[in-house]
């Protein structure tokens, strides 16, 4: 695979991941509801994907060794998997309970971060394990993080 193209996707994968549940996580600790979630990974999917995307471009370009087709190769690469991977995060919050969805968010993004690391492991011939456990790791971070400032923000309207 290309790299330029490798790049877009492997940060585009990431980012919606580790975005989308964060964002998902806070506002339903902080709101418990299904539409500001549903209204939160829509913001996400647009806003955020053109926001990376463009983040990408310009990095790249900053390097000053990619090529204008390389550049944009990994722009458009961000952008699809961002915006594909976060609308997927609708799929669970439209068909189940906002708890339950949320749950199932946690299995389905800890599943893709796990593949994606696991194939990048394989790549560079790392051992599996620790960078699936880094990247694991890292995403329940934000997730705990978001969770607790999502509790916090819940306590400032009462």
């Amino acid at each position: 695979m290309q790299d330029s193209l490798r790049t877009g996707i492997c940060f585009g994968l990431t980012s919606a991941v580790i975005t989308t549940l964060g964002l998902m996580v806070g506002l339903h600790s902080g709101t418990g509801s299904k539409m500001v979630v549903l209204g939160g990974i829509l913001t996400i999917a647009i806003a955020d994907a053109f926001s990376d995307a463009l983040g990408i471009h310009v990095s790249e370009e900053s390097e000053n060794v990619h090529t204008t087709r390389q550049i944009w190769t990994a722009t458009i690469a961000t952008f699809m998997a961002k915006f594909f991977f976060a609308l997927t995060f609708i799929i669970p919050v439209i068909f189940l309970s906002l708890l339950m969805a949320i749950m199932a968010s946690l299995l389905w993004g800890v599943s893709i971060l796990t593949v994606l690391s696991y194939f990048i492991a394989k790549a560079q011939n790392e051992k599996p394990w620790k960078i699936v456990g880094e990247h694991v790791l890292i995403a329940i971070v934000v997730i705990a993080i978001t969770h607790f400032v999502g509790d916090w923000v819940a306590t400032l309207g009462a």
